[in-house]
């Protein structure tokens, strides 16, 4: 009879483990979304975050966590989490961007990195969306809820952003937008 709870508690706490990973979003890198993209082209979602920044932490913990909006982003796009002010080099579009200003000793805020300025990211947290051969749509400044969000992950994801070019448009796009994200 133990041996049978004892298989019973590791057949569950192995499904409920599996349950809760696919409650997260599998980040990567921005090189390694751009591996991806030559095997199997999809759109990339990026987090741009600093470590200093109140409501990224906020983001990741409020937003990213939501399993409707990491089922979503899991299924439809390839995931990047990428420090605004970190050090790591980004090989994109011909050029490798780096952080070369980066200043380990210092504490709070530091250097921007290049590539956080080619892409005119300006306040933090900020969310990047790329097309399938990577090319820069369109940078999403500021804290977002799992519904904020969803408009803009299923408005890229579908091209409908494409439609969309006028305010007027954008106006009568979110007035018929039904939200299915749960809070």
């Amino acid at each position: 009879m133990k041996k049978l709870v004892t298989l019973i508690f590791f057949v569950f706490v192995g499904f409920g483990g599996s349950l809760l990973a696919q409650d997260k979003i599998n980040w990567m890198s921005f090189n390694e979304a751009l591996e991806a993209q030559e095997k199997e082209p999809r759109k990339i979602f990026m987090d741009v975050y600093t470590d200093w920044c109140g409501p990224c932490k906020l983001l990741d913990k409020n937003t990213f966590q939501n399993a409707d909006v990491a089922k979503y982003v899991n299924e439809n796009y390839y995931a990047v989490k990428f420090n605004a002010e970190g050090t790591e080099s980004i090989d994109y579009q011909d050029f490798v961007y780096t952080n070369p200003n980066y200043d380990p000793n210092r504490e709070g805020r530091n250097s921007q990195h290049l590539f956080a300025h080619a892409m005119k990211i300006n306040a933090y947290p900020s969310v990047v969306f790329f097309d399938e051969e990577g090319n820069l749509i369109q940078p999403l400044p500021g804290y977002k809820t799992p519904q904020q969000l969803e408009i803009f992950l299923k408005m890229i994801e579908s091209d409908d952003y494409l439609e969309i070019t006028t305010a007027e448009a954008w106006q009568e796009y979110q007035s018929n937008f039904e939200s299915t994200f749960k809070s």
